[in-house]
């Protein structure tokens, strides 16, 4: 974990420029579907804060955090509040949100700590809150670039989301929407945490 963090505070002006315009709605608007109006948000690895402030701009209350201290930086200042340097694995909030947003983060955690990590989200969740993730689509584990990936398919994604007692509710593959890399797959889910 800590060379991609490393790859990402190294590389994060980059990232953002890479990443900021790509158009997101379509996702975006599938989960904002399944929140109550002036829901709290937690965008869970947030990058460059694009989606963030997405929420922000439709009303939603967003709290942020990413593990690099760089992309922090330059979301807090893309969203206009703070957004907090810290990992997955150092959440400890409980009931608080109405959904968790992990769009493209939860795959540089490794298989074997995701159930933990997917355990704290979970717990983070109020009750029937809803979570979305997204991974690239493959199975198995590497590193690209200097960055740790754990890949997941329709199948184990939704394995993953029901042992950490999460409801399937959307399960959907789609192309990866930056310029040039259309592609590459990804695999999206939206859950609700059960009673």
């Amino acid at each position: 974990m800590d060379k991609t963090i490393n790859y990402y505070n190294q590389h994060a002006q980059e990232f953002c420029e890479n990443t900021k315009n790509a158009d997101m709605s379509h996702v975006l608007e599938k989960f904002i579907a399944h929140l109550p109006q002036n829901a709290l948000i937690l965008d869970a690895g947030c990058g460059s804060g694009r989606d963030s402030k997405y929420f922000l701009e439709k009303g939603f209350q967003v709290e942020a955090f990413d593990a690099s201290e760089e992309l922090c930086k330059i979301a807090s200042e893309h969203i206009g509040q703070e957004v907090k340097c810290m990992t997955f694995q150092e959440m400890t909030d409980a009931n608080k949100y109405d959904g968790i947003w992990a769009c493209a983060s939860l795959l540089h955690v490794c298989k074997a700590e995701l159930p933990d990590v997917m355990k704290r989200l979970v717990q983070a969740l109020k009750e029937n809150g809803k979570l979305y993730a997204s991974f690239k689509y493959g199975d198995g584990e590497r590193e690209k670039d200097g960055r740790f990936f754990s890949d997941y398919n329709e199948e184990t994604v939704a394995e993953l989301l029901n042992e950490a007692g999460v409801q399937v509710l959307e399960c959907f593959v789609t192309g990866d929407v930056r310029s040039g890399r259309g592609d590459e797959m990804w695999v999206n889910v939206i859950g609700r945490k059960r009673k």
